[in-house]
Order: structure tokens, then sequence, then C-alpha cells
């Protein structure tokens, strides 16, 4: 049964967050701040101290392997503070299994983005710039971050929505 609450509190935060991005391309703090709340406290009362250190745990995984990419502005920093709620909520095994499912949600989502737009060459070069700058610890050239109007965006807080919806049905459908 404490699974189940976990998991959806977890879903009510994704869906919440993907619905606010789809609409505005934002994920507000006071969305992020009180699911961490809400994940922590959750956590903290089902099973005590192991609870809490899962929670914080979970946190400091989602928002340490995200870092880089809002360093060099390829994520934001909304959807950075969303995977570390998730991360407070569902504990560090169950978010590596949002952040996979998630990449790989963005990726399908990106593709068909890039495709549609016909701007495959151009997404190549972007994406070797921002590995040259990542490896090299630099920030990349402004027109291939978040802050260029002219580059393809997808919402990542949909994608994270789409992958928490897909590990729930797997929760509940009970493959493991």
């Amino acid at each position: 049964m404490k699974q189940e609450i976990v998991w959806g509190l977890a879903l009510l935060l994704a869906l919440v967050a993907g619905g606010i991005d789809w609409k505005t391309r934002r994920i507000p703090n006071w969305l992020t701040v009180s699911g961490f709340i809400a994940g922590f406290v959750t956590n903290t009362v089902a099973w005590g101290w192991p609870g809490s250190k899962a929670a914080l745990l979970g946190a400091g995984l989602g928002l340490l392997v995200l870092l880089p990419f809002v360093w060099v502005r390829s994520l934001g920093a909304g959807d950075w503070k969303l995977v570390g709620a998730l991360g407070a909520i569902v504990g560090p095994a169950a978010l590596l299994d949002i952040l996979v499912t998630t990449i790989i949600v963005a990726g399908v989502m990106a593709v068909i983005l890039i495709v549609w737009k016909r701007r495959v060459g151009q997404t190549l070069r972007n994406l070797r710039s921002m590995l040259v700058a990542m490896m090299s610890l630099h920030v990349p050239p402004a027109d291939v971050s978040l802050d260029n109007p002219q580059a393809l965006k997808v919402p990542f807080g949909v994608a994270v929505a789409v992958a928490v919806v897909l590990l729930t049905a797997r929760q509940a459908w009970g493959v493991v």
C-alpha cells in the first residue's frame, strides 16, 4: 500500500508539471518545492529514517545527474528541480528508472520534432558543439542553448510525465 501512495504522488506531481510545462514551457518553484517536501514527509512517515535517507538520496541523485545539463543551458532549472522532487518521492533506485525512461521518451520526441521541422543537419552540428563544451568544461555558444529563440525545444517536463505514467502503469500491473 505504501508503494502505491508513493507512485500515486509521483504520478500526480509529474502530470501537473507536464501539463504546466506543455502550456507555459516552465515548471514553477511552488510545484517542485512542494513535491520535494511531500516526498520527504511521505517517505519519513512511511519508513522512518530509512525513508528520509532514501528521499534525500533520490533528490540528490536527480539534482547531481542533471546539473551538467542545466549548467550548459540544455535543460531548464524547473526540469532539474522536478527530477529532484521526483527523486525525493520515489528514491534513488526508482529515479534511475524514471531518468532512463525519460531520456528515451525525450529522445523520441526530439527526433520527431527534428524531422518534422527539417533540422537534422543543424541539430547534429549543435550536438557536436554541446558535447565539445561539456567535455572542455565550457559553456556552449548561445545559439545552442535554451536561450536561443530559434532552437527547437522538447518540453522535458512532458517527457518526464510520460515516463512516470509508463512506470506507474508497470507498477500497477505488477511488472517489475
